[in-house]
């Protein structure tokens, strides 16, 4: 497969990204279902991660259908419900049955976790477990990333969030902070220690550095079964700005020299852990999908 490099897989944040269907230049014009859509990018690419599970929790029989139209080799990263990474979520994305076991909470346009009844909670939990429990039992499952916002610090706190969701959900799962109190200074020795404790991935990033909420570009293993890198784009100007479209915040091209920075820090992670999943989330157009392939064209030709 052309975007598979031994054990490195690299594909994009999504399948279904509007400007990329809008764009035209990756799907043939006779390519139009979801379905088929899914058929024609796993032909390109080995790995995809599932974007739209963040804003509301899957179906069961949604991960049965990519199950059956994808290859038997194929994985899927699936990005956790926003109330499980502590995000505030639109309560009418919810099942009905959980709307009304929320009562007049279940009518308001958003809700922050830590509002919810603790039994709503679980069962959010369970249900989003379950739903994507075919994707595991098929070993299509990559990993679930579990993406936290700016408002997570590195904390006693936090440190006890991330072992319960271990315990909560049982399969590989990927950690992205969004806030850069977990790699600074001595922190960021202790905070790889903790994952590698618990054996959770952590998520490698590119992204605009220079603000108050750049991660670094720190590439390191903490599974023995998973690392993840995931490309934001460069665009400083407005990664920090509140308000900013996901289309603007992260659509950027990448130069083939800014993906070459990469490539040592990506060949060093495959030899530390036995699957690297790359992907590209700078979704605007054909960006993520052109840039995906200029990556494994780099890895190809340096090896």
């Amino acid at each position: 497969m052309p975007a598979r490099v031994g054990n490195i897989r690299i594909g994009t944040a999504s399948w279904t990204e509007r400007t990329l269907l809008e764009s035209g230049a990756f799907y043939p014009p006779s390519i139009k279902s979801p379905a088929d859509r899914l058929r024609y990018y796993a032909r390109h690419f080995p790995v995809v991660e599932v974007d739209a599970t963040f804003y509301a929790l899957p179906a069961e029989r949604m991960a049965v259908g990519w199950v059956e139209r994808a290859p038997a080799d194929f994985v899927f990263g699936v990005k956790a419900f926003a109330a499980l990474t502590q995000h505030p979520f639109v309560p009418a994305r919810l099942p009905l049955d959980l709307r009304q076991a929320l009562g007049a909470l279940g009518r308001r346009p958003r809700l922050y976790p830590r509002e919810l009844p603790a039994e709503v909670d679980a069962e959010i939990w369970r249900r989003f477990a379950s739903a994507i429990a075919p994707l595991h039992a098929a070993g299509m499952l990559g990993y679930v990333l579990l993406q936290f916002p700016k408002w997570f610090p590195r904390s006693r706190t936090s440190l006890a969030y991330l072992e319960a969701c271990a315990g909560r959900l049982p399969y590989p799962l990927a950690i992205e902070f969004r806030d850069p109190s977990w790699l600074a200074g001595e922190r960021a020795a202790r905070t790889l220690t903790f994952l590698r404790a618990h054996e959770l991935a952590y998520v490698s990033v590119d992204e605009p550095q220079g603000t108050p909420a750049s991660v670094p570009p720190v590439a390191e293993a903490t599974s023995d079964a998973l690392a993840v890198v995931r490309f934001h784009g460069r665009n400083l100007e407005v990664w920090n700005r509140p308000g900013v479209s996901t289309v603007e915040k992260f659509g950027y091209l990448y130069t083939p020299a800014e993906l070459r920075e990469w490539e040592p820090r990506i060949e060093r992670l495959a030899t530390q852990a036995r699957a690297v999943h790359v992907l590209m989330n700078n979704c605007r157009g054909h960006y993520a999908v052109q840039n995906a392939k200029d990556l494994a064209t780099i890895l190809v030709n340096a090896r």
